[in-house]
């Protein structure tokens, strides 16, 4: 019996395997030395925020793993002999594959600062990072975090959440601007700061200084300002977590290098999820893309081609979705931080600047290419559709209601932001 082997217990390992297990008999092995069962990840703050217990972040009951026959090991591989088809385990043990997935996800950025491996300096990516955070703030009263993603602002709501002050320092003029349109990173900024959040804008990160124990007691930023603090949270980006093949014959980058099949240099080895790679990625959409979406959407592709229906991966329309403390975004198709000739924004923004959609399209032909939107929920088919359709602006404009997620929403201001969008053509 074919034995198909998967290094990481992410949502792209174990969407893999669920769907090798819908489809083959084959011997299915899980590895991991995170934890013992797979969880949701997007949901470790909302157990340091006392919303939800570790036993509430498993999806999947205990008995499903036996049930489906995935067997699940705990484990660290140290080495992969790639030629003897075998993993090296830390425990000195080796099991043997005919088919291996590598899906060890992400690891946080570290970019050489003085006092990075301080004690109370840490990111937020894994389960022992959420448990280090438990610790690291037993006596914490003052906490900075570098770097505005995704991560960051998720950091800072559960410092406030324990009465930890929070200062936030980010690079850009306005919050993950690196991302956002300005006018959808100025409104995020300013409800960033409405919850009690000290956010520094182009503001980063000059060294780290510690205490006789080397246990971090301030920072100092790149103006000199010195910042007193007990924890200093890196949420400066991720990147794939693949040390441990550095020097191996598989072919890598930033990632591990995999073609349209998701397969890497080296027969019946591939890669999904955050670790992987795209030599080719299709258009508008970035080689590595460390968001939940692609990495279940990689896992249910490779699924096929290893049970014998071999399939390209097609991510289609770039999507997206995340919160910043009370506000809901979401992202559908193409809406650049910083649009070029070829891109024009139409943005609406509620009066209590707590809801914004902004809208970009091609100027010349008013092809719609994209919309972000703040505290609305849409229906990612509706978008999606239109996309492939080639739909114009006006069309969108016209038949918002059809996305709306919460038809309460438009009912109330769909007519408003029509009437804006008429009013400003004449800047467009």
């Amino acid at each position: 019996m074919e034995h198909i082997t998967i290094i990481g217990n992410g949502i792209a390992g174990i969407t893999c395997a669920r769907h090798i297990r819908k489809n083959s008999d084959a011997k299915i092995t899980v590895i991991s030395a995170e934890s013992e069962y797979f969880f949701s990840r997007t949901a470790l703050m909302y157990v340091y925020m006392g919303h939800m217990k570790w036993n509430h972040l498993k999806p999947y009951e205990d008995w499903f793993w036996e049930k489906n026959r995935i067997k699940l090991k705990k484990a660290w591989v140290d080495k992969i002999d790639f030629k003897e088809k075998t993993l090296h385990f830390s425990s000195e043990e080796t099991m043997d594959y005919d088919k291996l997935v590598l899906a060890t996800g992400s690891v946080y950025n570290k970019f050489g600062w003085e006092g990075q491996d301080l004690k109370g300096v840490q990111g937020l990516v894994s389960k022992q990072d959420l448990e280090l955070l438990e610790e690291n703030t037993q006596n914490c009263k003052r906490a900075v975090i570098i770097g505005g993603g995704l991560i960051g602002v998720e950091l800072a709501e559960m410092l406030k959440t324990r009465n930890i002050d929070v200062t936030f320092l980010i690079r850009e003029e306005a919050f993950w601007h690196n991302m956002l349109p300005l006018q959808d990173a100025k409104m995020i900024s300013e409800h960033i700061k409405s919850h009690g959040v000290d956010l520094r804008h182009e503001t980063e990160l000059d060294k780290i200084i510690g205490d006789e124990n080397r246990r971090v007691k301030s920072v100092i930023t790149n103006s000199g300002e010195k910042i007193e603090c007990q924890l200093v949270g890196l949420c400066t980006g991720v990147r794939p977590n693949i040390d441990f093949l550095k020097n191996s014959e598989l072919e890598t980058d930033k990632g591990i290098l995999v073609d349209e099949f998701l397969q890497t240099n080296i027969e019946d080895v591939y890669a999904i999820g955050d670790c992987a790679q795209l030599k080719q990625p299709p258009a508008h959409r970035r080689p590595i893309e460390a968001v939940w979406y692609a990495g279940r959407m990689m896992g249910e592709t490779l699924a096929q081609t290893l049970t014998g229906n071999a399939m390209k991966y097609k991510p289609g329309n770039w999507f997206n979705s995340a919160k910043f403390f009370d506000i809901e975004y979401q992202t559908y198709g193409q809406v650049s931080a910083k649009p070029g000739e070829n891109e024009m924004h139409f943005h609406w923004q509620h009066q209590d600047n707590s809801k914004a959609i902004t809208i970009a399209f091609e100027p010349n032909s008013n092809k719609f290419l994209g919309i972000n939107t703040l505290g609305i929920r849409m229906r990612h088919p509706v978008f999606d559709h239109w996309l492939n359709e080639d739909r114009k602006i006006d069309h969108v404009l016209a038949n918002l209601k059809q996305a709306n997620f919460d038809p309460e929403f438009y009912t109330h201001y769909e007519k408003e932001i029509f009437k804006s969008f008429k009013e400003n053509l004449q800047k467009f």
